[in-house]
């Protein structure tokens, strides 16, 4: 099995995945996608890849077009999937749905999360439990609720679970990309498993 991981991905933030990957016999290849972080190689994506080579050159994002219609776009954690919902690579997230949708791709965000515990100024613990599905997500306390500079609430806008779940809801309805959930020490298998049972 070969999976591409977009070139775009930052190397070595995603260790855990590519040691799942290494351990199970998994080859990463790293070219630039136009939608998502990972991808199958199938028959079309591999004709791609011997037709650059052929000629000596590599591929560029669109010419993965066409060749694909399942993708996994992974979050290393409920911040980084806040600020593509509701901070400010919400434009440019919107963009990539919009292209999934009009090229008939299924985005699949699978956003990493793990159980953490949360102190407010009082000491008082804020125990977060992984989150596994969506419609749990107004559970989520956002940690930057229980920073506090001179006494004050520092980030008292920050964004609640419940209207991260509502946007994101919005979002699945409107651009049919669908949202997943796992641990970081699952994310590897859960990634293989998306991409195998859609193809």
């Amino acid at each position: 099995m070969k999976l591409i991981e977009d070139k775009a991905q930052q190397q070595g933030k995603h260790r855990q995945k590519n040691r799942y990957w290494e351990q199970n016999g998994i080859q990463v290849l790293r070219y630039p996608l136009p939608v998502g972080d990972y991808i199958l190689v199938n028959d079309k994506v591999q004709d791609v890849l011997d037709r650059k080579a052929a000629r000596g050159i590599e591929p560029k994002k669109m010419d993965f077009l066409g060749t694909y219609d399942v993708c996994v776009d992974s979050k290393f954690s409920i911040q980084e999937l806040v600020s593509d919902i509701c901070g400010k690579s919400h434009e440019r997230f919107r963009d990539e749905c919009i292209l999934s949708q009009n090229n008939g791709i299924r985005l699949i965000i699978l956003v990493q999360n793990d159980y953490e515990v949360v102190y407010n100024r009082n000491g008082k613990t804020i125990e977060n439990y992984t989150i596994t599905d969506l419609k749990d997500l107004h559970k989520w306390v956002n940690p930057r609720l229980w920073i506090f500079r001179s006494g004050k609430q520092a980030y008292p806008g920050a964004t609640r679970g419940a209207v991260l779940m509502k946007a994101c809801l919005t979002m699945e309805k409107k651009y049919g990309v669908e949202f997943q959930f796992c641990s970081s020490r699952d994310a590897g298998k859960k990634v293989v498993e998306l991409l195998t049972k859609e193809s």
